[in-house]
């Protein structure tokens, strides 16, 4: 499996991974306010799977901007979002990269990316996915402060018991 293949599945491991667990709270936890990066963890989530619908266009030859103003939206449609919404969300999100993943034969291929944030770059396909992955770490991150300041315990999702997980086939991927 190549590299980037393997990175994109830790990531949709570890988002299951907080999900499955933060199932097993209170069903408020997801609508309860904290004072931190997103005043919900469903904020956080609807925020996390907004972007990376963003990028899976952009990845997929929409222009960033018109793939924000398709995608960005998402992020208040997702506000009510249950643990199981957002786990079937991201597993059918997950679906599509993994099959675009398969097809692509140079991730190495640069493209044009006009961010109306950031400016005007040649970046690589690859590059691309390895920020999702990183995007999302950053933010299960903000999730777990957020359950700490809930009153809750977090879980842990890192790439190293990722490892040992998929050896053991646990999480379908």
């Amino acid at each position: 499996m190549n590299h980037h293949n393997q990175m994109f599945n830790y990531h949709f491991w570890a988002n299951q991974t907080l999900l499955n667990h933060i199932k097993e709270l209170p069903t408020t936890v997801m609508q309860e306010e904290v004072n931190t990066s997103f005043p919900t963890i469903a904020q956080a989530f609807g925020h996390i799977y907004a972007v990376e619908s963003v990028w899976y266009r952009v990845l997929n030859g929409v222009q960033m901007q018109e793939a924000l103003e398709i995608c960005m939206p998402l992020e208040k449609e997702t506000l009510l979002h249950s643990a199981d919404h957002f786990a079937n969300d991201f597993a059918q999100l997950a679906a599509k990269y993994k099959e675009w993943l398969q097809d692509q034969d140079n991730l190495d291929r640069t493209i044009l990316l006009e961010n109306p944030y950031a400016g005007t770059r040649e970046t690589r396909l690859s590059e691309i996915v390895l920020h999702v992955v990183n995007h999302g770490t950053y933010h299960r991150g903000n999730v777990s402060t957020m359950l700490r300041q809930l009153g809750h315990a977090s879980t842990m999702n890192d790439y190293s018991l990722f490892w040992y997980q998929e050896a053991g086939d646990s999480i379908n991927l």
